[in-house]
C-alpha cells in the first residue's frame, strides 16, 4: 500500500510505530488533539490510530492522563509458574495489585469437585488486577478451601497469596494449567485498559500443596499483548 494511498490512520499508526520504537517506556506519546492538529485528520482518525497501537501492546492509555509507550511484553516458561510479583521483579518491573474483591462464598459445584470439596462447602474466593510499572496486565481470580480464610486477614493487595499460604500451613508444591485464547470481555477491556476486541491469554490452573490436596483453583487472564508464554521443547523422533 503506498503513502498516498493509504488510509490517513495508517499514516499516523506508521509514523507512531517509528517514535514508538526509539522512545523509552512510559513515554508521553502525542494526544488525539495534538495527532489531529499535526496531520490534520479528524478525532476519530487519530483515535483509530493510537487504538490500533494499544492493540498490539505498543502503547497504554490512562483516563484522564494520556497514551504513553508501553514496556516490553512479559514472558514466562510455560512449565514453571513463578509468583507474579517475583517475576516482574525479576525483569526489573514494579509490581502491584489492586483488590477488587474478597469474601467467603459457597463453592459453585465445578469448584467443589475440583477442590474435592464436598458440594455447598464454603471457599475463599480473592480477586486481584495484577500491575507491572502500573500498567494492568492480568485480572486474577483464585478460590481456596474454606478453611483458609485467614487468607482474608492479608493485605491481599500488597501481601504474596502464596507467601500467607505458606505461613497458614499449606505451601503450594505443584500443579497443571490449561491455557486458551479468548476475546476481552467488556469488564476486561475497562480492567485492563483494553481497546473492544482485544484477545487474551486465560490460564486455568489448579494449584497442589505438598500434600498433593488441592490447594488454589485459579484464572487468570492476561492482555495479550503484554504477557507471553517462552515454551522449551525436545522434538519427537
Amino acid at each position: 500500500m503506498s503513502v498516498e494511498f493509504a488510509p490517513k490512520y495508517h499514516q499516523i499508526e506508521q509514523a507512531l510505530r517509528v517514535r514508538v520504537a526509539a522512545a523509552r517506556p512510559h513515554d508521553p506519546v502525542p494526544s488525539e488533539a495534538e495527532l489531529c492538529d499535526e496531520f490534520g485528520v479528524s478525532r476519530m482518525t487519530a483515535r483509530a490510530a493510537l487504538q490500533r497501537l494499544a492493540a498490539d501492546g505498543l502503547v497504554y492509555r490512562r483516563v484522564g492522563r494520556g497514551t504513553f509507550v508501553a514496556p516490553p511484553v512479559t514472558q514466562r516458561r510455560a512449565d514453571m509458574l513463578v509468583r507474579f510479583s517475583a517475576e516482574m521483579r525479576r525483569r526489573g518491573r514494579r509490581p502491584s495489585s489492586r483488590l477488587l474483591g474478597a469474601e467467603v462464598r459457597p463453592a459453585s459445584p465445578d469448584e467443589a469437585a475440583r477442590l474435592a470439596l464436598r458440594p455447598g462447602a464454603d471457599v475463599v474466593a480473592v480477586s486481584r488486577l495484577r500491575l507491572a510499572d502500573d500498567v494492568p496486565v492480568a485480572i486474577e481470580r483464585a478460590v481456596f478451601p474454606g478453611d483458609l480464610r485467614g487468607l482474608l486477614d492479608a493485605d491481599l493487595a500488597r501481601d504474596s497469596l502464596h507467601e500467607t499460604l505458606v505461613r497458614l500451613g499449606r505451601a503450594p508444591a505443584n500443579g497443571h494449567a490449561s491455557l486458551d485464547a479468548h476475546p476481552a470481555t467488556e469488564d476486561d477491556c475497562r480492567l485492563l485498559d483494553l481497546p473492544p476486541g482485544s484477545a487474551l491469554l486465560v490460564e486455568r490452573r489448579l494449584i497442589l500443596d505438598r500434600d498433593d490436596h488441592p490447594l488454589e483453583l485459579t484464572e487468570s487472564r492476561y492482555a495479550g499483548a503484554r504477557y507471553g508464554l517462552q515454551v522449551a521443547f525436545s522434538v519427537d523422533p
